[in-house]
């Protein structure tokens, strides 16, 4: 059958080799990427402003700066670092790189969708720089959106080095998207669950499954080899009591909700205010970076991707009154940060609401049914997975994903319902404009459909040998009439 062949053609000897060679590069795009992070984060945020958020338990700074933390946070300092820092990140995208703007996956999506795999090579180093520096400087992103970029777009040059087809460029482009948020996120698997699920709300590239697990857990191997292989969060360990699954149920629903307030207001700021500024776009970042600042300078917490907060709710260390207010201003901080046109990624922050609306439920839950919630922490957790599951509609990468960065597998069956119900109940609103609802939606595969469906049809499948005429004479009323009853397009 035609759509066997394509499907092995599509996972031949020369993709799954290349798809190694970009797994390596992947992962040393990672630790570069993880390095300038740490850097700018010393010098911007610990040095200069003397702020020094929590980190997750599972990380570890590549760059030691021996800074000695004194007196009290320089608040002033963190309303101007992030204004600055949106500056530096618009004048470097814009002016030499456009499409890196924003949290970087969209431009993935499109590269497949429309592009046919192509992304310039500059996108990779453009988008590594500016986002270092946003995300250095404070601002509310994370590392999802530009390693997906870097890894892409090495894949993409790759195949154009090689002559490779459109086809084949997009496969070796989904292992560069993968292999870059396996690697960083030390997820292996659900990087590549991730790397085939996010082009679509309702489908799944599968020629690409295969490469794009080599690709990812390739990448990994290369970046834990250096930053260690402990999972980035340490998590309460989890004993599954289906007496808690109706209350799994509904910290799904309740995320599925709030992930379609944070999608409207994400592109609600974008459109409704960033894009309708009379400013040059160069200028953009650095207003939402101002606006982060006002927030900062009474909200410290809302700084940064905000893992070092996650962990402090796992551990149920984390004030129920901080992750009230944590919920609602991160979503602000997020699209002051990226929907001005600042560079980042959406993941670190979604798992981060995700995170204090599961830790606020679990709370609640927990007083009123202290004998059924006995662990709320593990809402917190599951939370997580949800509430990006709702979002970004990759409910199988979520639940893998967060599993796989607390290293706690026991939550797979209230992370299964809780991000399915979320998921669901978000419909389809996405925080991923550029995702197509399914394969058939999708300008790449439109050749290879057209072809499934015109080498299995016969002219007389299509012909038709009863046709209908009518005389010259007639009014258009009547020959309104007759293509209403025959049922013929008119």
């Amino acid at each position: 059958m035609p759509h066997l062949k394509r499907f092995n053609d599509a996972i031949s000897k020369k993709i799954l080799a290349l798809s190694v060679a970009v797994g390596i590069v992947a992962g040393l795009g990672a630790l570069l990427f993880y390095t300038l992070l740490n850097l700018t984060s010393a010098i911007f945020l610990n040095y200069i402003c003397n702020f020094y958020p929590p980190s997750p338990s599972g990380e570890v700074s590549l760059i030691k700066l021996h800074f000695n933390p004194s007196g009290s946070i320089r608040r002033s300092f963190l309303v101007l670092i992030p204004t600055l820092g949106g500056l530096i990140s618009g004048l470097i995208v814009y002016s030499f790189a456009p499409e890196a703007e924003g949290h970087g996956t969209d431009a993935v999506i499109e590269a497949i969708h429309i592009k046919g795999g192509k992304i310039r090579g500059r996108v990779p180093v453009v988008k590594t720089v500016a986002s270092a520096i946003t995300i250095g400087t404070g601002g509310s992103a994370g590392r999802e959106g530009p390693i997906a970029q870097i890894g892409a777009g090495f894949a993409s040059l790759l195949a154009r080095y090689l002559k490779l087809s459109p086809k084949e460029r997009e496969l070796l482009v989904i292992c560069g998207a993968a292999g870059g948020i396996g690697s960083i996120f030390k997820a292996p698997f659900g990087g590549a669950l991730f790397g085939i699920e996010v082009l679509y709300k309702r489908d799944y590239e599968v020629e690409a499954f295969i490469p794009a697990i080599i690709s990812s857990f390739v990448a990994y191997s290369v970046f834990a080899s250096v930053t260690g292989w402990q999972s980035i969060f340490i998590a309460p360990l989890y004993t599954f009591n289906p007496l808690e699954l109706p209350f799994f149920a509904m910290l799904g629903v309740v995320s599925g909700l709030l992930s379609i307030l944070y999608v409207k207001v994400f592109y609600d700021l974008r459109d409704k205010f960033f894009r309708k500024l009379k400013i040059s776009n160069h200028l953009k970042p650095a207003i939402g970076g101002f606006f982060l600042g006002l927030m900062a300078y009474f909200f410290p917490y809302v700084l940064g991707p905000g893992y070092g907060w996650l962990q402090l709710s796992l551990e149920g260390k984390l004030a129920l009154s901080i992750m009230i207010i944590l919920i609602f201003a991160k979503i602000l901080a997020t699209s002051f940060t990226i929907s001005s046109g600042g560079s980042g990624g959406v993941f670190a922050p979604s798992v981060v609401i995700g995170a204090m609306l599961g830790g606020v439920l679990g709370r609640v839950f927990h007083i009123i049914f202290p004998t059924i919630v006995v662990k709320p922490e593990i809402f917190a957790l599951v939370g997580m997975g949800a509430f990006f599951a709702g979002s970004a509609k990759v409910p199988i990468s979520a639940i893998i994903m967060v599993s796989e960065m607390t290293g706690d597998y026991n939550i797979l069956i209230p992370a299964i319902l809780s991000s399915t119900m979320a998921y669901l109940v978000s419909g389809d609103y996405t925080i991923y404009e550029k995702q197509v609802l399914t394969r058939a939606d999708s300008p790449a595969h439109i050749p290879e459909l057209l072809s499934d469906i015109l080498s299995s049809l016969r002219v007389e499948d299509a012909m038709t040998r009863d046709v209908i005429t009518i005389k010259p004479s007639a009014t258009i009323d009547e020959l309104e009439k007759l293509i209403n009853e025959t049922g013929h397009l008119g």
